[in-house]
């Protein structure tokens, strides 16, 4: 995954919420943004799954610009996978019916052909004994990895994350992160907003940290989070370990 991002701006009302983002990464299967709440990653991240235009700048991967017309980004979105932290599971079906939902009326596939297609995946994340529960009957840690497996499916180029762990308790949290350290060794490439900086650390091939709609610091795990110069960066990280 190749990502070439230059001058992104975008506004909600008069508010800026990034403000000239730049960043460039040579070829990682795994980009972890971090930094302050409201700093902009989620809205940096929205752009970047195809879900909002900016204002103004480009967004390149693998040296494919992203389209700005509505159609064009449809077309964008079917072929990458959205995760946010509130699950959205449809909650009058099973687990197994929202796997098997986009598979066929979104990607085409016979029911035969989605079944087949999440047999191995439910196996190897653990989760074929929960699949005909509804939302309501799963865990926090099960929904979210159910909204995970979901969003892996459809073999997406790449799956984009949203604090998948905000809203769930330690425990919780560990299931879903051991699911997503998971996802390296399937060769699944992904963007992950989190607050967990020792799980960032761990699975990030790169980092960036977004604050103030910009991005302030970008490198490797430990270039970004255990020796970055900047000042603002290093404080940030040097807060968070402490109470960690």
């Amino acid at each position: 995954m190749r990502l070439q991002i230059d001058g992104l701006v975008q506004r909600f009302g008069t508010a800026t919420v990034l403000d000239g983002v730049d960043l460039s990464t040579p070829d990682v299967e795994a980009l972890v943004f971090v930094g302050p709440s409201g700093g902009g990653k989620s809205t940096l991240l929205r752009i970047l799954a195809g879900l909002d235009v900016p204002v103004a700048g480009s967004v390149a991967f693998e040296g494919e610009r992203l389209p700005r017309e509505e159609s064009a980004l449809r077309a964008y979105r079917r072929t990458v996978g959205t995760v946010f932290q509130s699950y959205n599971l449809f909650p009058h079906l099973s687990g197994l019916d929202n796997l098997l939902l986009p598979l066929v009326h979104v990607h085409g596939l016979t029911e035969a052909e989605a079944r087949e297609r999440v047999r191995g995946p439910l196996e190897r994340f653990q989760l074929a004994e929960h699949i005909h529960k509804r939302p309501a009957e799963l865990s926090g840690g099960q929904k979210q990895r159910v909204a995970i497996l979901r969003a892996l499916v459809v073999q997406p180029r790449r799956l984009f994350l949203d604090e998948p762990t905000s809203a769930l308790d330690p425990e919780m949290t560990a299931e879903v992160l051991q699911m997503i350290g998971e996802l390296k060794s399937t060769g699944t490439q992904f963007v992950l907003v989190t607050h967990e900086v020792g799980f960032a650390r761990r699975v990030a091939d790169e980092v960036a940290f977004i604050g103030d709609g910009r991005v302030l610091a970008h490198g490797t795990p430990g270039e970004v989070i255990d020796r970055c110069p900047v000042p603002r960066v290093h404080g940030f990280f040097q807060r968070i370990l402490a109470e960690s």
